[in-house]
């Protein structure tokens, strides 16, 4: 498998559990990026799982775009469609690709593992990033 195909448009919370964070950017972000608070600056830059443990520590995904320096709404928890074709049952985490999501069984030597969340079906990722401070 590659990393997700995610369609921005179609990034959106589902139902009312859905838990969300207005944060500040450091780079152009897109809708359905994965993000990480940088604690040198206080802003959040695309989450990437060979980068740096930091870098790896995902806290969600953006629902809005922004550009540098600008604000997106970032959700942190609850179910959520990602505009890609998820596999049910599959764990999906942090890319080695800055913002990206790709399924578990992706990751390589090298990479921090970040857990973003299950597929709940075909289409929504039951959200709740976890990381373990554990690099493969």
């Amino acid at each position: 498998m590659a990393d997700l195909v995610i369609t921005a448009a179609s990034v959106k919370p589902v139902g009312s559990t859905a838990q969300t964070k207005l944060v500040q950017v450091g780079e152009a972000v897109a809708q359905g990026e994965a993000v990480f608070l940088d604690t040198s600056d206080n802003k959040h830059y695309k989450a990437d799982a060979d980068l740096s443990l930091m870098a790896a520590k995902a806290i969600g995904v953006s629902l809005t775009p922004a550009a540098t320096d600008g604000y997106c709404l970032v959700q942190i928890g609850g179910n959520v469609n990602l505009g890609a074709t998820l596999v049910k049952g599959e764990l999906y985490c942090v890319s080695a690709t800055g913002g990206a999501i790709a399924p578990f069984a992706d990751l390589v030597s090298g990479d921090w593992i970040t857990f973003l969340g299950v597929a709940s079906s075909a289409s929504e990722l039951i959200l709740k990033p976890e990381y373990r401070n554990v690099q493969i």
